[in-house]
């Protein structure tokens, strides 16, 4: 494996009875890139993880994580790697500052790092609380400062904001930014679009157990975007949408030069709209 290649996975499939949950999946994450996993529920998604973290075992195919072989993980992986999955609970009898340095004391790190880490979350105030009367945002920080707690090379999440309210969604994306920052590769899987295309370097967009398209998600947009349009709200509120011509051009330059628009904007798909476009179905979530 390249030297910061952290994790591949080559034509990997994965069937139960005669279900077939993954088909040829082929990804590559890099040191500080966040990865896109994408796609609705029952995709494949949470399967994938389990492959990669040694829950589940391929039927097919060939996986590395930190250069080892995802079917023969062992404890110096987990040393290694963070995961926030859907069950992925709390001791809610214990405060909030007891969750964390009783695994600061599982992966041996000092209780100074137990304070950087609430800090980073935003729960340090919070350290005497009940983990039981925090709310379901703050309770999120809490898991997810767990998963890093030891610095992990790799963090893995599963859908880390599904259900929190727009403000606590923010203050993750901004820690997970500045995660990426640091040098850590993080693994996401999210159904949410919009979450992706902020986030991620690049995004897999997973359909019936197959990656249907891959690359920088910009990039994927405008590969998709066949018709280019163009959107202008005028100083009279009046709205319009210009196909890209010589016309629309010399439309433009004549509003502009008169000072007449107040707002204008490229029309190119959004990831939603490049899924529909790509599979022919809505994202059910």
């Amino acid at each position: 494996m390249e030297r910061d290649v952290l994790l591949q996975l080559s034509h990997i499939s994965k069937r139960y009875h005669m279900e077939t949950a993954l088909k040829d999946i082929n990804i590559t994450l890099h040191k500080g890139e966040i990865l896109g996993f994408l796609g609705p529920s029952g995709a494949g998604k949470t399967t994938t993880i389990k492959i990669i973290t040694g829950q589940l075992r391929q039927t097919s195919g060939e996986g590395k994580i930190l250069g080892v072989d995802t079917t023969n993980i062992d404890d110096s992986i987990y040393e290694k790697i963070g995961v926030v999955s859907d069950n992925s609970g709390i001791y809610e009898k214990m405060t909030v500052w007891q969750n964390l340095s009783m695994f600061a004391q599982i992966w041996r790190v000092p209780n100074k790092r137990v304070e950087e880490t609430l800090k980073q979350v935003g729960l340090l105030e919070h350290k005497k609380k009940q983990a039981g009367k925090l709310s379901k945002g703050q309770g999120q920080r809490l898991v997810l400062a767990r998963a890093v707690l030891h610095k992990p090379r790799i963090l893995f999440l599963d859908e880390p904001t599904s259900g929190l309210d727009p403000s606590t969604a923010v203050a993750i994306h901004k820690m997970l930014l500045d995660l990426k920052e640091e040098g850590m590769s993080i693994f996401l899987t999210t159904h949410n679009m919009e979450e992706a295309a902020k986030l991620c370097d690049n995004v897999a967009l997973l359909y019936q157990g197959k990656i249907v398209e891959f690359g920088p998600p910009q990039e994927i947009c405008l590969k998709y975007n066949k018709k280019k349009r163009y959107q202008v709200l005028l100083n009279s509120k009046k709205e319009v949408v210009l196909e890209q011509s010589q016309e629309t051009a010399a439309k433009i330059s004549e509003w502009m030069a008169n000072d007449e628009i107040q707002r204008l904007h490229s029309c190119e798909p959004t990831l939603e709209s490049v899924f529909l476009q790509v599979t022919g179905s809505a994202l059910n979530i």
